[in-house]
């Protein structure tokens, strides 16, 4: 180890120690009797109240022939529960405002709201955990609304299949080779209403879900509000999580497509780590010293020097399971795809054989732990980070996540990109523009 690496570790303990000093966020937590996980957040700086409520289940639990569910959730989750026929209306009179989220992982609602009408958002996210007023009218006009926007934003948009296209090129067994919106229109125009159902008491439980309460607000008092209205909801029967792995990717896979699109464009993916992986950290910095601002190896080569690309980005996917390292861009006027795949070639193989510089690791490390105390400003992003770290083990990683930036060394970053840019753990989409 040379000094200037060893220098460079001793800052960053330092460092390390100061933002545990500085940053840690306390909470406390219970379950319920029926398994509902309940983390309390006290922030006396807010007159804000974020309630989180994060459930176990995303578009990797689908079943393959019929996919788009947890998706199609989000929407009907908004049609009104057992005893409440309208969700938005009590909440916005309230001074709440709410909204959710899908990916491949999780499902994800949340609430901000006032202190004194925080029990509000007990009684209209238990009720809809406790039952949904399913009707097949209701369903039929959400079914047409997801239909909608699937075509809207992933057939009829530039690029906009890419995902479609990207997905099952690059998986073979895991249910990741499909996006949140499905595989295709018609698994969300033949659902039924039963097979609706079925899917809510599965996935729709309080042993299935993680609730997040942060504000200004008292353990007790959040405990007596969660037993109040969470504490009769029945446990359900959720299914063991049990999903074919992903093998090896041991030989390089390439699909071509013509599309009435502006450019030619590229995308390359490659198989990297789950997110409880040492790695993981690793791959992040790697992404942000290729395409991480204008300084960046990609940017400052590929784009402004060489003009091989008008644009281009590299980024991880952060799935649960191992996911993917996409690069993509768009290529310049006149420059062939072979010419693109070339350079971009070049540039992972220096990433391989040549040490990243100390001061080109400590920039993009300075820049992550910025961006981390930052978003930990607010309180809903808090809420968010803690129902999400104490589904992926412990809700205390919210504490750690900039130490295990910190603790990345270039020696790290090379052993990984080895693995990671191997030819053979690349699949590659090439978009022919027909203009």
């Amino acid at each position: 180890m040379n000094k200037n690496t060893t220098a460079h570790l001793y800052t960053n303990q330092l460092l390390i120690k100061q933002a545990r000093k500085n940053n840690m966020i306390k909470y406390d937590k219970f379950t319920l009797d029926n398994g509902l996980r309940v983390i309390v957040h006290k922030d006396e700086t807010t007159p804000i109240v974020a309630f989180n409520l994060l459930y176990d289940v995303g578009a990797r639990d689908e079943n393959p022939e019929k996919t788009g569910f947890a998706h199609l959730f989000e929407h009907l989750m908004f049609e009104g529960s057992k005893n409440i026929p309208s969700y938005d209306a009590p909440l916005q009179q309230a001074g709440g405002e709410n909204n959710a989220f899908t990916n491949n992982n999780i499902t994800n609602y949340y609430i901000t709201i006032p202190k004194e009408n925080l029990e509000l958002a007990f009684w209209l996210e238990s009720d809809r955990m406790l039952e949904l007023a399913l009707t097949q009218e209701k369903l039929d006009i959400q079914k047409k609304v997801v239909v909608e926007e699937f075509k809207q934003r992933y057939l009829n948009q530039p690029y906009g299949d890419w995902n479609l296209l990207l997905r099952p090129l690059a998986y073979e067994k895991h249910p990741y080779q499909w996006p949140t919106i499905g595989k295709e229109t018609a698994h969300i125009e033949t659902t039924t209403l039963d097979e609706v159902k079925d899917f809510f008491y599965k996935f729709y439980a309080p042993n299935n879900a993680i609730l997040v309460v942060a504000g200004n607000v008292a353990f007790e008092e959040i405990k007596k509000l969660s037993e109040k209205w969470f504490g009769n909801i029945p446990r359900r029967n959720t299914p063991k999580r049990n999903l074919p792995l992903e093998p090896k990717q041991e030989k390089a896979k390439l699909l071509e497509v013509d599309r009435p699109i502006p450019v030619d464009t590229i995308y390359q993916a490659y198989h990297m780590c789950d997110r409880l992986s040492p790695n993981y950290y690793a791959t992040d910095l790697i992404s942000d010293i290729l395409s991480n601002g204008k300084s960046s190896r990609l940017n400052q080569y590929l784009v402004m020097e060489k003009k091989i690309f008008s644009q281009i980005d590299a980024y991880i996917t952060g799935d649960h399971d191992p996911g993917l390292f996409i690069i993509t861009g768009n290529l310049s006027k006149g420059v062939s795809f072979e010419l693109a795949q070339k350079e971009i070639r070049n540039e992972l193989d220096q990433f391989i054989t040549d040490s990243v510089d100390i001061q080109e690791l400590t920039k993009v490390q300075n820049k992550v732990e910025a961006n981390l105390i930052y978003s930990e400003i607010s309180i809903l992003t808090k809420a968010m980070d803690l129902a999400h770290f104490e589904l992926l083990d412990d809700a205390n990683r919210i504490n750690s996540e900039t130490e295990n930036y910190l603790k990345v060394t270039p020696e790290q970053l090379k052993n990984v990109a080895s693995e990671l840019f191997r030819v053979e753990n690349c699949s590659t989409l090439l978009y022919h523009s027909k203009q």
